[in-house]
């Protein structure tokens, strides 16, 4: 029989142990898919042993290399809402299969408790979709960040949940306007349409909040969106950072298309005493309403009322409940003049809708942005469907924001309710 000395032994038991992490970390890049497929080689390598356990695959602990950029793709199609693309069928064939691809790598990576990344039937981009433990949840559409559905509990009988948002034909939803203001003059440029958007990063703690960051570049911008659905509210924010070497000025929205069962029964609380003018909502591929549809006068017929002031002439809200029964665009806000001071009064920082059919009301709140959008579409609300809607949401559209260099611009808009 032959004798092995301690020595060797111990030589053995070393080789063995840099064998058994080398597995580790070699198994380490693969998603699950792929590791039963290097069960062999481990087994090969490490001279018959049992194959190490599968690393933990969270969020905090899953490496992402470069070379592991094929198993695990980030990058979304491009936004899918632009309508001057025209693909053959067998190019939309071949890109639902990517999509397909595209959101099972994202579910793979980052998936958890209350999100989940599910393929779009009609081969767009991928749906991030959230939920909480109450029943709350969310759909994200990851091509464009449009939020598409955001359904609260808020009745306790049955499921309790109800649709907030309106969306037709892929528009209306809560979506982010982002544009840039030539230092030379001329239109605004938006950074947002037709922009590659890629998951950054995504959060739970299981129970009562979701999480789903998105980001792109655009030049010298690096912009990050961040979508978060809470037990009783979702947030969405915006982070802009300018790592240029000049300012850049930006004007910027996040509109939410609210639905209401009926339109005499549609009215906002909390902007009296604000000083507001009419103004087209900021132009966006997901608004319902066109800037030109927004401010085009309409017959009051049976909902007649004071005529709305002329654009830029500034008046006072005087009700404590804004009825909107009527066609309205406005702009609740400081005026610029008013800016230049060195006290001035604010926009309010949130205000509550008012459904008087079904009783329930949400609170819009404004963080970051200067500015408060309040549009309804009067007549012209039925050629969306028979729900009456509201498109509103805080901005920053009358005066710019300037983004030095180096430094970042924080918004967020918070839509909230206690009507349990």
């Amino acid at each position: 029989m032959e004798t092995i000395s301690p020595a060797e032994k111990s030589t053995e038991k070393s080789e063995r142990g840099a064998r058994t992490r080398q597995v580790r970390n070699y198994l380490s890049i693969l998603t699950p898919r792929g590791y039963e497929a290097a069960v062999n080689d481990a087994t090969r390598l490490l001279g018959g042993l049992p194959a190490p356990p599968l690393p933990s695959l969270s969020l905090h602990s899953f490496p992402v290399p470069m070379a592991t950029s094929s198993i695990l793709p980030l990058h979304l199609p491009s936004c899918a809402r632009r309508a001057t693309t025209v693909r053959a069928a067998a190019s939309a064939a071949a890109a639902a299969t990517a999509t397909t691809t595209t959101a099972q790598s994202l579910d793979e990576s980052f998936g958890r408790k209350g999100l989940r990344f599910v393929a779009d039937p009609a081969g767009g981009a991928p749906t991030a979709e959230l939920s909480v433990r109450n029943g709350s949840s969310l759909r994200l559409r990851l091509g464009d960040g449009l939020v598409t559905s955001y359904k609260p509990k808020v009745y306790w009988k049955d499921d309790g949940c109800r649709e907030v948002l309106h969306t037709v034909a892929d528009k209306g939803g809560v979506g982010l306007v982002l544009n840039e203001v030539p230092s030379s003059g001329g239109a605004a440029q938006s950074l947002v349409d037709g922009s590659v958007w890629a998951v950054k990063d995504a959060d739970s703690d299981s129970y009562d909040a979701v999480q789903v960051e998105l980001g792109c570049s655009k030049g010298k911008l690096e912009i990050s969106y961040v979508v978060t659905l809470y037990h009783l509210s979702m947030a969405t924010a915006v982070i802009v950072r300018n790592t240029g070497t000049k300012p850049v000025e930006l004007t910027s929205a996040v509109l939410s298309h609210i639905k209401f069962d009926k339109r005499r029964g549609t009215a906002v609380e909390g902007l009296r005493g604000c000083p507001y003018c009419s103004h087209p909502p900021p132009a966006a591929g997901f608004s319902l309403l066109s800037p030109a549809e927004a401010m085009k006068k309409e017959d009051p017929g049976w909902f007649g009322g004071g005529e709305e002031p002329r654009q830029g002439v500034w008046t006072v809200e005087e009700d404590m409940y804004t009825v909107l029964k009527k066609k309205v665009s406005r702009v609740y806000a400081a005026p610029p003049e008013e800016r230049k001071k060195r006290v001035y009064n604010t926009a309010p920082s949130k205000f509550t809708t008012i459904d008087q059919y079904s009783g329930l009301g949400f609170r819009l709140v404004r963080m970051g942005f200067e500015d408060m959008y309040l549009c309804s579409p009067g007549g012209m609300y039925d050629k969306f469907g028979s729900d009456y809607f509201l498109c509103t949401g805080p901005a920053s559209m009358l005066v710019p924001v300037v983004v030095n260099p180096g430094e970042e611009w924080k918004a967020a808009q918070v839509i909230e309710h206690d009507n349990l």
